[in-house]
């Protein structure tokens, strides 16, 4: 090692430094949101926490507590007047805008093709797609006005590979990986990065609540770590580690792919 190298440990915490970054999460009041803003604001970042839940405002002032910077704001990500709106004062308030994770999302009805409404249908794809699409295109003026940074939409395994259920949320999470690989092939020369990730089994209040509805969650949690090659069921930060590394400099060089964290499910 010369003199000018640094040391290993100096070298990994430059990797995954966000310090003087800011970073907008929707869905953020809860489960991989929440883990996400907890720990971009543990490298460093300013966070944005967005979400129409109120447990985002404790989310932002537990961020605060803990000596990071944060500020809750209310969005409905399929409100393009409320999303403008937001995006503006994230940049008056922080300066700047960094990186975006579009996280917001909501299962809809598990019922098969044939079964569901229209309005069903519009419901799952107006937030987990539309509402990708909305705070991307507020979001992007305030990258390029920082010179570059990452946006990060949160899919699917089931936007890689197919599901005998939920059939409009697995097309909305196929959806927003092709949105991720445009819009990196879009923005590659303004120096804004574009990627998606695919989570497998993870346990959050939404998984949770839509077991209940079905039977016993701890039972169907135990049926699912059969399907799962490491058999275990994930936890949010499992995600929250993935979406640091593509919007930190570690990810610099990664664009217009996919990084799939589900326990090697969807390597059969």
């Amino acid at each position: 090692m010369t003199g000018t190298q640094p040391p290993t440990q100096a070298l990994t915490q430059q990797l995954f430094d966000m310090s003087g970054k800011v970073a907008a999460i929707t869905g953020a009041a809860r489960g991989i949101g929440a883990q996400t803003a907890r720990t971009l604001a543990a490298a460093g970042a300013a966070i944005a926490v967005l979400d129409v839940l109120p447990q985002g405002e404790a989310l932002a002032a537990e961020i605060v507590a803990a000596g990071g910077k944060a500020h809750f704001w209310r969005l409905d990500v399929t409100q393009e007047a409320e999303v403008q709106r937001v995006f503006g004062e994230i940049v008056a308030r922080f300066g700047r805008l960094d990186a975006l994770v579009n996280n917001a999302g909501i299962e809809g009805a598990n019922v098969p093709t044939h079964e569901i409404t229209l309005a069903q249908w519009r419901q799952v794809m107006d937030v987990n797609v539309t509402g990708v699409f909305l705070c991307t295109k507020y979001a992007i003026p305030a990258l390029q006005q920082a010179g570059g940074g990452a946006i990060v939409n949160v899919s699917s395994m089931y936007g890689i590979v197919g599901g005998p259920d939920v059939p409009a949320y697995h097309a909305s999470k196929g959806a927003v990986r092709l949105m991720a690989k445009t819009d990196a092939m879009l923005y590659a020369a303004q120096g804004i990065r574009a990627n998606s990730v695919h989570p497998g089994f993870i346990r959050t209040p939404m998984l949770e609540e839509a077991f209940e509805k079905i039977g016993d969650p701890e039972q169907i949690f135990g049926q699912m770590k059969l399907m799962v090659p490491l058999a275990k069921i994930g936890d949010p930060q499992d995600i929250a580690s993935g979406i640091l590394y593509l919007v930190s400099p570690a990810g610099r060089y990664v664009t217009g792919t996919e990084l799939i964290i589900d326990g090697g499910y969807t390597a059969r």
